[in-house]
């Protein structure tokens, strides 16, 4: 049953819309840092939206029936990490401010939704390994970018906590690709097929 949800095209197209639309919000609210950020690291800056954008090609591929790996693995992992991330973050500027900020609640809740979305859909992904080291490079690599060129989203009050953000941020990252291991590339891993339904 769940999974029927989950191949419906209805669902995967009202999914898609959905997605753009938070794509979309989030390169918006990524402007302002954006507009102080050197040229050279803006591919690298606004996760999440990134992340998401990743997954709209992999539900534009399964509209089309189709398969995107490289997509897939890319939204699998990102998905996993800037949303477990930013649940983290949020949830650790509260308590620094020891004040329930409503913006960071509703942050938390979209960004718990990204991990979700990105993991409900393990069984229909069809990557390979080298798909998946891709993925590893690309997730590794922007916690380089983050954290020793200074390109951490913005947390105002946080970048004192750097050095320890920075260090649970890359045992995150190796948590997520361990989870993405286990769903995708392990021998005798959980698969399913879209139905052939138009």
């Amino acid at each position: 049953m769940f999974y029927s949800l989950l191949s419906n095209r209805s669902f995967l197209r009202l999914l898609f819309v959905v997605n753009v639309l938070g794509a979309i919000y989030g390169y918006i609210w990524y402007i302002p840092q954006l507009q102080i950020t050197e040229p050279r690291y803006w591919l690298f800056v606004p996760d999440s939206p990134t992340a998401i954008l990743f997954f709209v090609c992999v539900l534009g591929a399964f509209l089309v029936k189709k398969h995107w790996p490289l997509m897939e693995a890319l939204a699998f992992t990102c998905l996993m990490k800037y949303g477990i991330w930013a649940v983290g973050m949020n949830i650790a500027l509260m308590i620094e401010e020891k004040t329930f900020l409503l913006a960071g609640a509703m942050l938390m809740v979209s960004h718990a939704l990204m991990a979700v979305e990105g993991f409900m859909y393990a069984p229909f992904y069809r990557f390979r390994i080298g798909h998946f080291l891709i993925a590893a490079v690309w997730i590794l690599h922007n916690d380089v970018i983050d954290y020793l060129f200074g390109q951490m989203p913005i947390y105002m009050g946080m970048e004192q906590y750097l050095p320890v953000i920075g260090y649970a941020t890359f045992w995150l990252s190796i948590f997520v690709l361990w989870i993405v291991y286990e769903k995708c590339i392990k021998k005798e891993h959980y698969t399913l097929e879209f139905p052939h339904s138009k």
